[in-house]
């Protein structure tokens, strides 16, 4: 009789579990998780809006955010390296969709294959597949893209443009053309910050220069990167780095301050992505289109420069379960609508709802509809493009153009291209 009742109780409480809205296996996690980013400071409200979602649905696991500061990722990525290396891998990590992951950690088979959880979840249409593409190698999928963000973004203050009587321009020309005159104003046309800022002026001109396809086609061994296509890229570089701070006091400022000479009046334009509409919607209170203004940059429209955000699971990574449900919250609609507004980007998923006013302003709704019609070029700077043997070694190219000119700048992108297998290789 005490069997039976035993077993009758068992059976109540298993229906119960599957009945019951929200209830499931996972709700018995427990542990800690530990979520790698670079998302500090002025960054780290979006990442801290999915981290209380996830306390809310997993409150017995204890998630340690373990964030380094830096923009781009600079300096984490070097911390992340060492403890991939070492054996000691963090719970979960961000990391640009691309090469990024695929070229280093996965191709180093140090990171499970996840297309698991895209099929359990019913993922595998509501993502782009170009998205999937790049997350993707020898057939598996490896990592959750949280959003798309926008690289060749040209930020302003539209009543700034105003009283100076210019406009935002739409060439690299008609910026040249304004430069001299901002100048004798005592304003900055185009503001720089520390070197992985000016590496992402760099992809912007470049892509202007050589458009979409030869931006692409760079990538894929089809352009020669010591060509007079290239050279031409650095000639027009440096051009419109003459007319920016970078002599001055480039090399001391973070994005964030670069984009706060902008807001002040001291500079009129920076190239930045779109988490800058995230820093100036979210952390400034400026509304878009009043406080700040946005356009491709020169020469670049009707193309999208994009990257992602993404996380994946390292092999033998701790607390294996909890790290999933963080995963599966990540690639939620759920989870992407407390994301993305707060960071200035855009969702992966191709079933949100971009339209709603309550949660996507005026440049999410732009970026969104550019998303879905502009031709698409990926980041180098933010890793979809290239693998990181290459993007760590960018700033070789960029010292050799400072102190000895375009042809040879050119010559050794070639050779760092073919040291690392990038480019085609």
């Amino acid at each position: 009789m005490k069997k039976k009742l035993l077993y009758t109780l068992m059976i109540v409480a298993l229906l119960a579990v599957a009945v019951v809205p929200g209830v499931t296996a996972q709700d018995e996690l427990s542990g800690q998780l530990e979520i790698f980013s670079w998302w500090a400071g002025d960054e780290g409200p979006a990442l801290e809006a999915l981290i209380a979602l996830y306390n809310g649905k997993y409150p017995n696991v204890e998630v340690i955010n373990s964030a380094v500061t830096g923009g781009s990722g600079v300096n984490a990525r070097a911390v992340l390296k060492t403890r991939m290396l070492g054996g000691e891998p963090p719970s979960t990590f961000q990391v640009h969709a691309g090469q990024e992951l695929t070229g280093t950690y996965v191709v180093a088979d140090r990171m499970e294959d996840i297309t698991f959880i895209y099929e359990e979840e019913g993922w595998l249409d509501k993502f782009p597949q170009g998205i999937l593409d790049a997350m993707s190698y020898e057939g598996g999928i490896y990592s959750v893209p949280v959003n798309i963000h926008r690289s060749n973004v040209m930020w302003y203050v539209p009543a700034k443009l105003e009283e100076w009587g210019i406009e935002a321009p739409a060439t690299w020309d008609d910026f040249l053309a304004v430069c001299p005159t901002l100048q004798e104003a005592g304003v900055v046309p185009l503001v720089v910050g520390e070197a992985w800022t000016v590496n992402h002026l760099w992809e912007s001109v470049a892509l202007a220069v050589l458009g979409a396809d030869g931006w692409n086609a760079l990538w894929t061994g089809e352009l020669d990167p010591a060509g007079e296509e290239m050279v031409a890229v650095w000639n027009r570089f440096g051009e419109v780095l003459a007319c920016s701070n970078i002599d001055d006091d480039a090399s001391g400022l973070s994005w964030q301050q670069a984009t706060d000479k902008m807001i002040a009046g001291d500079a009129a334009f920076n190239i930045m992505g779109d988490w800058a509409a995230g820093y100036m919607t979210t952390t400034l209170g400026l509304t878009p289109g009043e406080g700040y203004g946005w356009a491709p940059s020169p020469d670049t429209g009707g193309t999208f420069m994009w990257l992602s955000d993404s996380f994946g699971l390292p092999k033998d990574a701790p607390n294996r379960d909890a790290t999933i449900a963080w995963l599966k919250l990540l690639g939620s609609v759920e989870g992407q609508d407390a994301f993305n507004p707060l960071k200035g980007s855009i969702p992966a998923r191709i079933d949100a709802d971009v339209t709603n006013a309550d949660l996507y302003n005026a440049y999410l709704q732009s970026a969104a509809a550019d998303w879905g019609s502009n031709t698409l070029a990926s980041s180098l700077v933010h890793g979809a493009a290239a693998n990181e043997n290459f993007s760590g070694e960018f700033g070789t190219i960029m010292e050799t153009f400072r102190e000895a000119g375009a042809e040879a700048a050119a010559a050794v992108m070639a050779e760092i291209c073919a040291d690392s297998g990038a480019c085609g290789g």
